[in-house]
């Protein structure tokens, strides 16, 4: 029986650590208590065996009596944005409605981030935000991005720190498709350069990878 077995203080210690922080790999958590991952592998060994501990492959070990469901959102939570972020596709505030487009069509994308100079945000402009202009009677060629955009301070973002959770909270809660990842570049959080997108489509790939147990 698991509670007959007398741990030693290292089985211990390294029960708690996968108990707080798991899934965490034999690596990391050799890492934390200084030695090498040979050194543990008896340890891990003997308490995966009794019971107390789950391994995955590519994802690491986790404390036994945990569901499926909350290992899967400990791993999104313990993912980070900037770890996963895609190119940002980006215009100028001048571009035409037409050229946004052309660019929206090109790169196949839903969503646009416009930016000033140095790439600091200055809206987001969409599908939807393109078709009101397209089926208007205003000429495309002449209409600037600038004035059908969503602009700052009004727009949802991300920075590289925060977790993969949060950014899919944030499309969930948003009903949004695309979120800009920026860097704040002063005090006031609002001169952001653009350094990234985060969008559903990365989502799935990532849910994917995770069902596939590849290391993500």
């Amino acid at each position: 029986m698991v509670g007959t077995i007398e741990l030693t203080k290292r089985q211990g210690q390294i029960l708690e650590i996968v108990r707080t922080e798991g899934p965490i790999t034999g690596e990391q958590i050799a890492d934390q208590l200084g030695l090498t991952r040979a050194t543990l592998r008896p340890d891990l060994a003997i308490l995966t065996m009794a019971g107390f501990l789950e391994a995955r492959p590519r994802v690491g070990y986790f404390y036994a009596g945990k569901k499926n469901g909350q290992i899967f959102g400990e791993q999104l939570r313990k993912m980070l944005i900037k770890e996963h972020k895609a190119v940002p596709i980006v215009i100028a505030e001048n571009t035409s409605v037409y050229d946004a487009i052309v660019t929206m069509f090109m790169e196949d994308v839903g969503t646009i981030f416009v930016v000033k100079d140095h790439g600091i945000l200055a809206g987001v402009v969409s599908r939807k935000d393109l078709l009101k202009v397209a089926i208007g009677k205003q000429d495309t060629h002449e209409v600037p991005v600038s004035l059908t955009m969503t602009r700052m301070p009004n727009i949802v973002t991300l920075t590289g720190d925060e977790t993969v959770y949060d950014g899919a909270k944030k499309l969930i809660d948003y009903q949004i498709d695309s979120i800009p990842v920026v860097k704040p570049l002063d005090d006031s959080g609002r001169t952001l350069e653009v350094i990234g997108r985060f969008t559903k489509t990365t989502i799935a790939k990532i849910f994917v990878e995770l069902g596939e147990n590849k290391e993500v």
